[in-house]
């Protein structure tokens, strides 16, 4: 497990729009599909994921950085499910406030060698 800024995580994120798998947080769930796609971006200070089929918003998570400390990178929880949790803290509680589980880590990787398909 490792950790890196949010900052850092988001930009890299916005790159991989097509790996995420599932996002959300505590009280909500989205799922990937083959008829839907990611948009991921910013939306004046939150940063916003997007689930949407053809022109239909399906859903989305809007995360507030001011709640995020850093992100902690759990790697593969199954095979081909790689857990990065956005990692609220305060005096007294640590949570996961929101995540996302993408088809890779984010080690460098070379064009090609996803192992699921994307869309």
């Amino acid at each position: 497990m490792s950790t890196l800024s949010l900052e850092a995580f988001w930009n890299w994120l916005v790159e991989h729009p097509n790996c995420v798998l599932r996002a959300g947080s505590p009280d909500a769930l989205l799922c990937d599909d083959e008829d839907f796609h990611w948009w991921l971006g910013n939306d004046a200070s939150t940063l916003v994921a997007q689930l949407i089929r053809g022109k239909r918003l399906i859903g989305e998570v809007a995360v507030d950085p001011e709640r995020v400390a850093y992100v902690e990178n759990r790697g593969e929880q199954e095979e081909g499910e790689h857990l990065f949790e956005l990692i609220s803290e305060t005096e007294s509680d640590r949570f996961a406030a929101y995540f996302f589980i993408l088809s890779h880590g984010l080690e460098v990787e070379e064009e090609g060698s996803h192992t699921r398909a994307v869309h």
